[in-house]
């Protein structure tokens, strides 16, 4: 198998894997805290990143969303619990890829910290210090890259300040990256312009700029250790042109917009949004209404707006993934 650097050099899309958490949910599990599935049911985990893998992943995403120190304290877990959980996380990935058959990339996932950070907040009583998030983000780092992770996909990101501290730790280890934030529909007052911004109000451009301004990695331009950009999950919108393949297309399309009108070199683009908007059924259960079928019929678009590794969030199931697959070869 070709390193991922290089396989980034081909033509070829490539197609990410799609909800955990749900999945896990579909085999009656439920915990506080996905991450614990690696201890407590490694048998599911392995299946799930199975099943991806079947429906024709090239890459699939470690179960360490949620997996660092910040996170697995709040589950009543303790710091020297990370590195455990994290390694095995790793191998319940190259368990699947053995048994698969396939050869498959591993995506060190790395998820946003819970609540805000100082860097955003401007606060240490409201805020998590910034070298208590560094420090997090650094054990579940270093420890997916001794494990042989082969690139690592920031996911889910509300704080650009935030990637810019994972990207600044994950750089030392000589990875690749991807950056992926998620952002809600919003709309200008005045001029009516569409625009999607962050939780904390970062728009694409935001992010392009606090990446290569340096702040947060010593004057470095954080832009030039960064292979690939892109979005996740969904915006929170009750306007369907707004979730699922529509969003990534519209936020794919600002965030190529941003780079050309910055004069910035193309990077790869990455979109896995979820399956549409999430709704509740009779029985009080949240579904997402779009199904592969509907998915897919979009598709085309992404691509053409620049997507070259796509994938889906909450919702998507190796269902979906499948259909990507069975339409980007039948292309």
């Amino acid at each position: 198998m070709k390193p991922f650097l290089e396989r980034l050099s081909d033509s070829d899309l490539m197609i990410y894997d799609g909800g955990f958490g749900s999945e896990l949910f579909a085999q009656g599990i439920e915990l506080t805290n996905s991450a614990l599935a690696n201890e407590l049911h490694p048998e599911s985990v392995v299946t799930v990143h199975l099943s991806y893998i079947e429906s024709g992943a090239d890459a699939v995403g470690t179960n360490t969303f949620v997996a660092s120190e910040l996170h697995l304290e709040m589950a009543g877990k303790n710091k020297s619990d990370v590195g455990k959980i994290v390694s095995s996380a790793v191998q319940h990935v190259k368990i699947a890829i053995e048994k698969s058959g396939r050869d498959v990339y591993i995506a060190g996932s790395i998820g946003p910290s819970p609540g805000a950070i100082e860097a955003d907040s401007g606060d240490t009583d409201f805020g998590i210090p910034n070298q208590a998030v560094k420090d997090a983000h650094q054990r579940v780092i270093y420890t997916m890259a001794e494990e042989g992770v082969d690139f690592f996909c920031l996911e889910t990101m509300f704080s650009v300040k935030e990637a810019a501290i994972i990207v600044d730790i994950a750089r030392k280890t000589g990875l690749p990256i991807a950056v992926n934030m998620t952002y809600k529909y919003t709309k200008d007052r005045r001029t009516g312009e569409i625009l999607y911004r962050t939780d904390w109000g970062y728009s694409a451009a935001d992010l392009l700029d606090i990446l290569s301004e340096g702040e947060f990695s010593g004057g470095d331009n954080l832009l030039d250790h960064v292979h690939i950009l892109g979005l996740n999950c969904g915006a929170e919108s009750r306007r369907s042109e707004h979730t699922g393949i529509p969003y990534a297309i519209n936020g794919i399309r600002q965030l190529s917009q941003e780079m050309k009108d910055k004069g910035l070199e193309p990077k790869k683009m990455m979109a896995y949004p979820n399956a549409g908007m999430p709704l509740l059924d009779d029985n009080h259960q949240t579904y997402y209404t779009q199904t592969p079928e509907e998915m897919v019929s979009d598709l085309d678009i992404l691509i053409s707006e620049g997507a070259y590794f796509i994938g889906g969030c909450c919702g998507t199931t190796p269902s979906h993934i499948k259909a990507f697959r069975q339409a980007l070869n039948a292309d």
